[in-house]
């Protein structure tokens, strides 16, 4: 088990959802409109992929759009099972499988559209497992498919109380995490506290993510024959939409 799936398995896979602080109707209209400001057709399409899907906010967004198959992943089962009880009649397969698995489900060149948001894309290990993962979506992809990644930057070391980072808080939760920066990764230290019956209770866990460059995403993404068409932050995750040529 790697440290990520360990971490989400154990300890953050229970938070997740609350961590938005929404609910799950607001969350899948907010990436709804998200997906089509980002360029994605809002008319029939076939296939989709949600590398990392988590609860599924994309995955559905992307089968209300209209993509006529979405293949959703991710290494949580826990998180699959929630996707699992919004599905409904959309035709949406989730699958427990690591995300770089994902050539393996599909024919190359017979993919509309990939996504790889939230996080996701700083759970892998080494900038070598990113360049392999974008050179398999390019493969995957048809002529004129689309690329999303959201992530967040990293690159900038926070120093001081800076790194210490509230996440969310109600009557009954408080979770914030510290951050402990390495050369090439950052550890998340992830505090949560829980009221019980014997007052607040701390629950702790910490993981690994890599530290990634914007600017060497979108470069690796040319280099491959992406054509970048968004390359901005938005809500504090840097977001860059790619296109096939």
């Amino acid at each position: 088990m790697s440290d990520v799936q360990r971490h989400y398995d154990d300890f953050l896979a229970a938070h997740y959802s609350w961590m938005n602080g929404m609910s799950f109707a607001s969350k899948l209209a907010e990436q709804c409109n998200m997906l089509a400001e980002l360029g994605f057709p809002t008319s029939s399409m076939e296939v989709a992929i949600d590398l990392g899907c988590g609860p599924g906010y994309q995955t559905l967004a992307l089968s209300d759009l209209g993509y006529k198959n979405v293949l959703a992943l991710d290494t949580s089962q826990a998180l699959l099972d929630e996707l699992s009880k919004t599905i409904e009649s959309r035709s949406i397969k989730a699958i427990l499988a690591d995300l770089r698995t994902f050539p393996r489900l599909v024919t190359e060149g017979g993919v509309d559209a990939i996504v790889c948001m939230g996080d996701t894309l700083t759970h892998l290990e080494s900038q070598n497992d990113v360049s392999r993962l974008l050179e398999d979506t390019y493969r995957a992809l048809r002529s004129d498919g689309r690329l999303a990644l959201t992530f967040r930057d990293f690159s900038t070391e926070l120093t001081g109380t800076d790194r210490f980072i509230p996440v969310r808080s109600d009557d009954q939760r408080i979770m914030l995490c510290a951050l402990l920066y390495e050369p090439e990764h950052v550890v998340v230290n992830d505090l949560v506290y829980l009221l019980s019956d014997h007052g607040w209770e701390l629950h702790k866990s910490s993981y690994r993510k890599l530290r990634l460059s914007p600017s060497w995403v979108a470069a690796e993404m040319c280099r491959l024959g992406f054509s970048v068409e968004i390359d901005t932050s938005i809500n504090q995750m840097q977001t860059i939409v790619a296109r096939k040529c």
